[in-house]
């Protein structure tokens, strides 16, 4: 079912519940939808600043949300989902179950309001013994605009759903989503929509040689999984396919180099990488973007057994590549370099992979960034932050200068798999770039991906970022 419908501009007042959205310099705009005393007591908040009214009616609710315009295009259309997150709690607390949204602003900006207002609805009670007492009413939000292009809500509703899926991943806990149950659900969500998946066993795995995922996965008594995805339509913008990494790991204890509890609690997110790559392939084939894609997921839990990865273990990669293992809560890194050897075979234009990979990421940049780093070139990166910029899910480029591979200098092997000084985002990177030999960026999305508190239309616990920011980067992809 759509999250967003279309309907007719001139019969919206007789929804049950309307959302009047103007530039605050344009309340004059909204005259003909208010009954007069409304009009008045609309024109007296606006002189003390209010941003919202209510104005309950008997056949339901009138809501007015007032913008300001802004210069900066990208701030403008956040502060906008934010508003559109905010006017939510109105409409939950008086418990509606549909809503329409008239417009009087640009349709981006409407577009944005609606992106915000939809995102913010989403819900998590799989696992309440009453998940219908403890969830919200669903609601039906409807657009009143007979000029909007039909396509601009479908690649909405599909945007949304590859959200909220990529959402429900990241917050089933181990308990139900270990590593044969994630790979359940890719091949689910692949039937459903339309795009194409292999998956090797741990057998398949061991013949490829792919030994940091053997090593990571080895005290565990659940199998490894490597995941192909590929969605290729007949026309296609790219002449070599675009491949998307992304960390599988289900729960990531650390290893024997031992996470603290308060960190564990929350490594349920683990494999948000893996998730919004296949998030991006939702909404890909829902659109049917014109690339060829290809997303490689490697799948494991980082348990603590009698047969765990030990500080001090050298391990062979699937690259051929010797690597000490000092640290085996550094595992993320270890199995995205299998799957970036693995890319090779694809001879790509663009590799990009994402990862909830370092907490020197998250000390660095916090929540409300993701650090990128690679080899693409200087147009791809700016191509992408501008994709972060429309989507807010904005990234700041490191450095992967030379001397930060000095650290992952062993004394008895090719190289170590983590160094033992700061700027530890940094030294990750340097060490996928080893198994690299394409146009690549990494992002570590550890910060955003998963927030102890909520933040607008970005929930509690797993938000899906990633989804939306690659999928306008490849929307817009040789445009």
């Amino acid at each position: 079912m759509p999250y967003l419908h279309l309907t007719s501009a001139d019969n919206c007042l007789a929804h049950e519940n309307v959302v009047l959205l103007a530039f605050r310099s344009n309340s004059e705009a909204l005259s003909a939808a208010l009954a007069p005393s409304e009009f008045l007591f609309l024109q007296k908040a606006v002189e003390k600043g209010v941003s919202m009214c209510c104005f309950p009616r008997a056949e339901g609710l009138v809501l007015v949300c007032l913008l300001e315009e802004a210069a900066e295009e990208a701030a403008h259309l956040e502060k906008t989902r934010q508003a559109a997150s905010q006017l939510l709690r109105d409409l939950r607390h008086y418990r509606a179950e549909s809503v329409t949204v008239v417009s009087h602003c640009p349709t981006s900006t409407a577009l944005a309001f609606l992106e915000g207002l939809l995102l913010s609805t989403y819900q998590f009670t799989h696992h309440y013994s009453n998940p219908q007492k403890k969830a919200a009413p669903d609601l039906r939000v409807q657009w009143a605009c007979d000029a909007a292009p039909i396509g601009v809500v479908d690649e909405l509703n599909a945007l949304v759903e590859a959200v909220f899926l990529t959402r429900d991943l990241v917050n089933e806990p181990h308990s139900h989503l270990d590593t044969l149950r994630l790979t359940a659900a890719i091949c689910a969500a692949a039937e459903r929509y339309g795009f194409s998946v292999q998956v090797m066993g741990a057998d398949e795995i061991r013949d490829l040689g792919m030994g940091a995922l053997l090593a990571v996965s080895q005290a565990s008594e659940m199998p490894p999984q490597f995941c192909i995805l590929e969605w290729k339509p007949d026309a296609l913008r790219n002449e070599r396919p675009i491949v998307l990494v992304g960390k599988g790991v289900v729960y990531d204890t650390g290893g024997l180099s031992l996470k603290t509890p308060e960190s564990m609690e929350m490594m349920k997110c683990d494999m948000a990488g893996a998730a919004a790559v296949l998030g991006v392939f939702v909404a890909a084939a829902q659109t049917q973007l014109p690339l060829h894609l290809v997303g490689l997921l490697p799948i494991t839990d980082n348990k603590v057994g009698s047969r765990s990865l030990m500080p001090g273990d050298v391990i062979r990669m699937y690259s051929g590549t010797t690597v000490e293992v000092t640290n085996t809560d550094a595992e993320g890194r270890l199995i995205l370099a299998d799957a970036l050897h693995y890319a090779k075979r694809y001879q790509p234009e663009l590799v990009l992979d994402l990862a909830t990979l370092t907490g020197a990421a998250v000390r660095a940049l916090g929540s409300h960034a993701i650090c990128y780093m690679g080899t693409a070139d200087t147009s791809t990166k700016r191509a992408l932050e501008a994709s972060g910029m429309r989507t807010y899910e904005r990234l700041v480029e490191l450095p992967l200068w030379e001397e930060y591979a000095e650290d992952l200098k062993s004394s008895i092997a090719d190289l170590k798999n983590m160094g033992h000084g700061p700027a530890g985002m940094i030294s990750a990177g340097k060490f996928l770039e080893h198994f690299t030999d394409y146009p690549w960026l990494h992002l570590d999305i550890a910060g955003p991906a998963y927030l102890r508190t909520p933040s607008g239309y970005r929930p509690k616990d797993g938000t899906g970022v990633g989804v939306r920011l690659l999928f306008d980067f490849l929307k817009h992809y040789r445009q």
